[in-house]
Parts: structure tokens; sequence; C-alpha cells
């Protein structure tokens, strides 16, 4: 969704505070160092950027003033009058110079008490120089510094400009444009949509939980172009950039807006939003729960209170429109395209059920679909995914309109539950070694006429048929099964130990 907006003709690209120097910065040269300065009033004060140095004495300087300056003077035209000193002091805060550097000794003995006062009250910097210096090196090294910064911010600022056109020019998708940006800033970047919704956000080394729910302390800049708007670009604080950090914000949004133009818009970017937490969510690429957790929420799919389902549907058909019907059903969603399957997170209101019928209508028709079981966190929500694209791996059924359930396949939900658990894969091994070592000797197919017989329990003629054997061939496999395995393939606890460790093996090599 995007908006039309209104652009600030009155915008200028004026350098922000980053290129210039602080009073702190101008303490520490050594040609002000030489004057002993002594720090009358200090703490945020010098911090304050300093455009530029002045150097006078007249009582009429406030009104050549522009802001921004450092003021160097001896005092010695200024009114000696308290009311009128005071009123000078006050005129020249008011032309919002950066501080006062006043030397001591060539016309003034102590830098007169109402301007103190002043500064003190206005947060001004003032400094007393206890030695002479020669003004004419202090300002010849300020200026320096001042031009060196300006310049240093030149260059970064035609870096950006290569760095964020090269993005446009190859197509970069968001998140890496959203990724460039924190680097440059080093500080956590978010992309928003104009819904409110994260659809990118690199946190570098923050979690992702802290960086989204302090949203509201982030720099903001607008992604837009044409007048049309579809989002906005967030910063989180971090150290000052040399090009400054609102240009860094605005280099990586224009990036953005240049893609929303390729793509006809935004809608790649709730693919993408989506896309990014199924990877995330399957590789376990989250340090805590409580990440995936916080992104599912910024991308309004809630698991507190509601039921979650993970599934896979197979076949031929366009992830959006899968997204489309599920949240015209009324379900929040997060759907992508993964290794050629449909893969999609499902948060649906606890009173709501998930018929079959209701989840033919959302994967499209002609689809196999395999849902996983009822989740309400993030760790139930991974296992309730895992468990489906398991299903869906095992199997090899030709496509057409049907849902298979994990809760309907107790045994293929225990292994999901132990996937983990190095004993099972012991199991697994230990059983089927023999099986795996003569068919890795042999090209042999005795792993799959096993995975036929226990598919088919009790009905050796379809386990044939489904193993592209003829009847006299398949026993002829399951006698020298029997004999490899010292087992009796006609007993019931022996056929469910071995397609547990079937099942155990397909799931290992799913994941490597």
């Amino acid at each position: 969704m995007s908006e039309r907006s209104d652009f600030d003709l009155g915008r200028t690209e004026r350098p922000d505070g980053s290129t210039f120097l602080s009073v702190s910065d101008v303490l520490s040269e050594p040609a002000v160092q030489q004057g002993g300065p002594s720090v009358l009033v200090g703490g945020a004060a010098l911090d304050v950027a300093v455009r530029w140095v002045h150097v006078s004495d007249s009582p009429d300087v406030a009104r050549l003033l522009d802001g921004g300056e450092l003021l160097l003077t001896t005092g010695a035209g200024w009114p000696s009058d308290v009311e009128q000193l005071r009123d000078f002091a006050t005129s020249l805060h008011r032309a919002g110079i950066a501080g006062i550097v006043f030397e001591l000794g060539t016309a003034r003995e102590a830098v007169p008490q109402p301007l103190v006062d002043l500064c003190a009250t206005a947060g001004l910097a003032l400094i007393a120089l206890t030695r002479e210096v020669k003004f004419v090196a202090v300002t010849e090294a300020v200026h320096h510094a001042l031009i060196a910064a300006q310049t240093h911010a030149l260059h970064e600022r035609q870096h950006l400009h290569e760095l964020f056109t090269a993005l446009s020019l190859q197509g970069a998708p968001a998140d890496v444009v959203v990724s460039e940006t924190a680097r440059a800033l080093r500080a956590p970047v978010i992309l928003e949509n104009l819904a409110g919704e994260v659809i990118a956000a690199e946190g570098l080394d923050s979690p992702i939980a802290d960086v989204l729910s302090s949203r509201g302390d982030a720099e903001r800049v607008p992604v837009q172009a044409r007048g049309v708007r579809w989002g906005s670009l967030l910063a989180q604080p971090g150290p000052a950039h040399p090009a400054g950090r609102v240009t860094v914000l605005e280099q990586g949004a224009t990036a953005l807006a240049f893609g929303c133009i390729a793509d006809g818009g935004d809608t790649e970017w709730s693919l993408l939003a989506q896309r990014t937490v199924i990877d995330d969510l399957l590789g376990a690429r989250f340090a805590k729960a409580d990440d995936i957790d916080a992104r599912l929420r910024a991308g309004g799919f809630a698991l507190a209170d509601r039921q979650c389902h993970g599934i896979v549907a197979r076949g031929s058909a366009s992830i959006s429109e899968l997204a489309y019907r599920a949240r015209q059903a009324g379900f929040a969603v997060m759907a992508a395209r993964v290794e050629g399957d449909d893969v999609a997170l499902l948060s649906l209101p606890a009173s709501a059920v998930l018929s079959d019928e209701v989840v033919l209508r959302i994967a499209g028709p002609d689809r196999a679909v395999f849902v996983g079981p009822v989740a309400d966190d993030v760790v139930g929500l991974l296992g309730s995914l895992r468990a489906a694209r398991d299903l869906a791996d095992s199997d090899r059924a030709e496509a057409g309109a049907r849902v298979r359930r994990v809760d309907d396949r107790p045994l293929e939900r225990l292994v999901a539950t132990l996937r983990d658990d190095h004993r099972l894969h012991e199991h697994s091994e230990r059983m089927l070694a023999p099986l795996i070592r003569h068919d890795r000797e042999r090209r042999g197919d005795l792993l799959a006429v096993l995975a036929a017989l226990v598919a088919h329990p009790g009905n050796r003629s379809a386990a044939a048929a489904a193993s592209h054997l003829s009847r006299s061939v398949f026993y002829q496999r399951l006698t020298l099964i029997g004999d490899l395995l010292g087992a009796d393939l006609d007993d019931g606890e022996t056929i469910a130990a071995l397609h547990l460790a079937l099942l155990a093996r397909r799931r290992t090599a799913v994941t490597d």
C-alpha cells in the first residue's frame, strides 16, 4: 500500500553537526592549549557544534554573527556598566554563538561576572585563557580542521551515493539495502510499511526483539518518490556519521524507493518479510524465540491466545494468492516458496475450525496440503512447520486435492518431537546399517522396498505396487531384508521399530 505525499520544496542539503567540531574539540587544539584554558561554564555546552571561529572585541559584534560561531575576544571594547554588559551578553546568546573564549591579561584581569552568570544560566560554553595566545594561530588551526571535516564528509557522501546507486542498479532486495544502511550507520535499522508492519530489520549485535520494541526512539525518514510514499526507514541511536546520519538514512530510503518503482509498488516487500521470517524459523537462525515472536507480531501475526499451524502445499500456484485467500478467511499468515513447495504459517482465532474444506480453499485447487499440529508459541510453531514438511517429504503420492495432517500420523509426530534426540538417530543407524551397506555396495533398493512395506502394513500387494515391483520380486526382496536384519517382518513390533528408523533417517537427510 502506498500513499501520495507532497515534497518539501524548501528542503536544503546543509550539512548537519557531524561535519563540524565541538567546543571540546576546539579546546583540545594545541594552539588553544598554549593559552592554558580554564572552563568556567562547561558540561553539555562543550558538545555544541562550532561552525566557524570569529575574532572580535567590538560591542556591536552580535549583528555580524550568523550562529554557530565560537567567539575569541579580549573584551577590550566591551561595556563596563553592569546592565549594558548584561544586555551585550544577552545579544551574543540570541545570535546563537557556540561559545566564548575570553583571553585574560590583555584588557581585563577577570571575566566579567554578569557574563559568567548569563552563560551559566543559558548553558553557553565560557572558557578563559590564562595566557596570551595568537588568535590567528587558533583560527587557522580550527578553520583547517573544519575544512578537513567537511571535505571528509563530502567524500563519505560520495561513497554513500556510489554504494546505494550500485544497490539500486543491481536490483538489491529491500533486506540487503536495510543491512547496508545499518552497517553504514553502525546502528540497527528497520524498514516498515505504511501500516507500521516491519518488512526488514537489521539489529547488528542487538536482539531484534529489543530493536523492534524501541522504534519510538528511532530517527525516521520516508521511503517515497514521485509523490508516492510506501513506508519509512528507521535508525536507532548510534555514533555520528561524517556525512550525517540523516543523509545515510535518506540514501538508503532512495534506494528502496527506486526498488518500489522498478517492481511497480511494494508488493515484494510483503513477500520478503514473510520469506525472511520463515527462512529464519526453518534454519533456526535466531538467538532467542523472543526475536522471532517480535518479528511475527510486527508483521501482524499473533501467537498468544490463538491456534497456529505450519502447513505445506504442493502443486503449482501463486504464493501471494495463498496468502490473500488466508487473509480473506480471517487468518493471519506468513507464506513463502521453499524448495518447490508453498510453506505457510497460519494464525487462527482460538474458536475457529481449520477443516479440510477450509485448508483446500486457502491452498487452491488440486493441491496436496500437509498440516502440522496446533502451536501456541514459537518453538511449537517451528515444530508444527517441521512436522508438516516431514510429512510432505514422506508422501510420494500423485498431486491432487487432499489434506494430510500430522495429528493423524502419531508415529510421524513422535519422530518430529524427538528429531534432535541423538538416541533416535542411533536407533536408525543401528537397525538399518545392513540395508544401507547393501544398497551402497550393490546399488540396491532394499530401503525403498522396506519403506513401501511399512507404508502399507497388512497389504503386501499394495506395497509391491508402490515399489513398482512384481509380487514375486517384492517377496524375494523381503526375504533378503529379513535375512540381513535377522528380523521377522511379520512381527508388528519389528515393523514399528523399522518404520521409526526409516522416519528418523529421512528427517536426518532432509536436515542435512
